[in-house]
């Protein structure tokens, strides 16, 4: 594990791999861990650079202001420390609004970007989505109601064919020592709710989009509505959490444009 200082934080942040840069940005309520199962795939190809995004992890204060741009001079003040001039960039869902802004301020340093189920769309129900998750986490149900409400949004249907799958992601939730509190969701929920990223749909660097084909967050059809000018690729069977219901899929996709892209 890593910190850095910077913008009156202590940004934590882990480096895997061997190769060029790639920042990979998670999305809301996520951090580095979010990556799991796609840092196996890249990292002999990349060296893979996974940050916790303020209200994150192991990122201190979990309070500090939040909002999209700040997090994007997070991440630029990161690769700055990390000597990389150019890098490519991945981003989930949030992460990938963030990857967005980053292409609008530093997008001549960015050899390729890649938004995985994400798209610069403001869906009211996405907010009361989250704001309902909020309000069942500080009432007194269960510490899992509020996970077994969120997964169907997150997942392909074929994974709750498999209790058994479920049961250990819920677990495996439950007792990551760095997960985000409820306050914490509720502040970074904010920036989302406030941000329009409507003028970002056309990045400043060469920016493939990535869609599932089940996602509920980000349905495909809003996405490609908004980005569909851009290279895509719409993965069957994905939902939103795309890098985990499709790691292979998506390690391809990155793979592949980065060697048409190179550093």
């Amino acid at each position: 594990m890593a910190t850095l200082e910077c913008n009156d934080i202590t940004l934590h942040y882990e480096v895997t791999g061997n190769g060029p840069p790639l920042l990979m940005l998670a999305g809301f309520m996520s951090d580095h861990a979010s990556w799991t199962p796609l840092i196996p795939l890249l990292r002999d190809h990349f060296t893979c650079v996974t940050p916790d995004n303020r209200t994150t992890g192991r990122t201190t204060p979990w309070d500090a202001p939040v909002s999209i741009e700040t997090m994007a001079l997070d991440a630029i003040a990161l690769t700055d420390h990390l000597g990389h001039e150019r890098f490519h960039l991945l981003g989930h869902s949030m992460g990938g609004i963030i990857t967005l802004q980053m292409a609008d301020t530093v997008g001549d340093r960015i050899a390729s970007a890649h938004l995985a189920a994400s798209a610069p769309v403001r869906l009211t129900r996405n907010t009361a989505l989250f704001a309902a998750l909020i309000a069942i986490r500080r009432s007194d149900a269960p510490p899992d109601t509020w996970l077994r409400a969120l997964f169907p949004w997150l997942f392909n249907p074929r994974v709750f064919d498999d209790p058994q799958q479920i049961e250990q992601a819920i677990a495996d939730s439950l007792s990551y020592p760095h997960g985000q509190s409820v306050d914490a969701m509720a502040h970074q929920l904010a920036a989302l709710r406030d941000f329009d990223g409507s003028a970002l749909a056309h990045p400043n660097c060469p920016t493939q989009a990535l869609a599932g084909g089940l996602d509920l967050i980000i349905p495909p059809d809003h996405l490609l509505n908004v980005l569909g000018h851009l290279p895509h690729h719409l993965i069957d069977g994905a939902g939103h959490s795309i890098h985990w219901d499709a790691p292979e899929t998506v390690a391809t996709c990155v793979r592949e444009f980065t060697a048409i892209h190179p550093i």
